[in-house]
């Protein structure tokens, strides 16, 4: 039973913005835990993208989205955002929310919540 479920992804061209969504269920609530965007291109392992994290609220970026990318989070609408902006074809991929900042080589822990992902495709 999916517990997080991504929304927002589509195809932009390069430059563009997106926003992404990771809303929690009924019967989840994002309020207190951890939430972490990843991204996953073809052939690729799956990299972290963003994080904000609890009960601190503070947001953290890889540098390959710092600037660019701004995460945040709505309690009143149980949901994690991730705002895009000027985005680049390398940014192209199946972007996942989780409930966690870190994953072991790409890899989700078992305990760890997670959605089925939205794709994301830039073009030039």
């Amino acid at each position: 039973q999916d517990q997080l479920v991504e929304s927002g992804g589509g195809l932009v061209q390069t430059g563009g913005s997106l926003t992404l969504s990771c809303r929690g269920t009924v019967s989840f609530s994002v309020q207190y835990q951890t939430i972490g965007w990843f991204r996953q291109a073809p052939g690729k392992d799956r990299e972290e993208v963003s994080c904000i994290t609890s009960p601190d609220g503070k947001a953290h970026y890889k540098d390959y989205v710092k600037g660019r990318f701004a995460i945040s989070k709505d309690i009143a609408k149980n949901t994690v955002y991730l705002q895009m902006n000027n985005l680049k074809i390398e940014d192209t991929g199946v972007y996942f929310c989780a409930t966690t900042c870190r994953t072991v080589a790409g890899t989700f822990s078992p305990y760890d919540v997670r959605g089925e992902g939205t794709q994301v495709t830039v073009s030039s």
